[in-house]
């Protein structure tokens, strides 16, 4: 198995704790940071362009994603306009349809004809992937988000989508394929043996990485004694 320093994908964090924001920007293997309106709520943010400004201040030469979080096409705009002139490292997350089923197509062209960086999230499906691609702007850096994992979560293996979409993809050199939603540490070798050019993961993710390669016998003793070491702490009786 290669290590992580092998591997030729580039791995974004996820996550909207300024401070965990800070630490990962510090690691070399971290090439650019994503988050999203969840993410910011369950870390208590209450002022997003402030947050954002933090964020900026401390993260100026990795690309950052930020999302609009209107559900109406013409305020979402409006949002997508406002957060682009933040910084040139900066992509504007537009989720691929609002809550009502509409598609966010003519709002994506729209903000590709003003060259606008964008990340296009939330999508699930090949036509998803191929009414993107119809509507980005071929001389502009975009990102496409997979959510790899929730196809999973779903019981169908994303590989063969994923694949699929990297086809499509070739037809504009300067659109990344991004695997989003990663479950578990197997996933960034998966994305990287199919060419997935971006991955993003969570803190506990990251985690793991000393657990790369690491010995499959000394990986079970450690959690024969985790087990042992609980029982002994819960003074078990029989």
């Amino acid at each position: 198995m290669k290590q992580i320093k092998d591997l030729k994908i580039k791995i974004f964090s996820d996550g909207a704790n300024l401070q965990e924001m800070i630490e990962m920007n510090k690691r070399d293997f971290i090439q650019g940071m994503t988050t999203n309106p969840s993410l910011m709520k369950k870390a208590g943010i209450k002022d997003y362009k402030n947050f954002a400004n933090e964020v900026l201040n401390e993260i100026k030469n990795k690309p950052i994603s930020f999302e609009v979080f209107s559900d109406d096409f013409i305020e979402m705009e409006k949002q997508a306009n406002e957060i682009a002139s933040w910084g040139e490292n900066v992509y504007v997350k537009i989720p691929i349809t609002n809550t009502k089923k509409e598609s966010s197509s003519g709002l994506i062209n729209n903000l590709a004809k003003k060259k606008i960086k964008l990340n296009i999230t939330a999508i699930m499906n090949i036509d998803q992937v191929k009414n993107t691609l119809s509507v980005l702007n071929i001389d502009v850096p975009s990102i496409i988000s997979v959510f790899a994992g929730r196809v999973a979560d779903t019981g169908h293996d994303p590989i063969p989508l994923m694949k699929n979409c990297l086809d499509l993809m070739k037809a504009n050199p300067k659109s990344e394929l991004l695997w989003a939603s990663s479950r578990e540490l197997l996933n960034i070798f998966q994305a990287d043996e199919i060419g997935c050019h971006i991955i993003t993961l969570t803190k506990e993710i990251i985690s793991k990485f000393k657990l790369v390669n690491y010995d499959l016998s000394e990986y079970s003793l450690d959690t024969v004694k985790d087990f042992y070491k609980d029982a002994v702490k819960a003074n078990f009786k029989i």
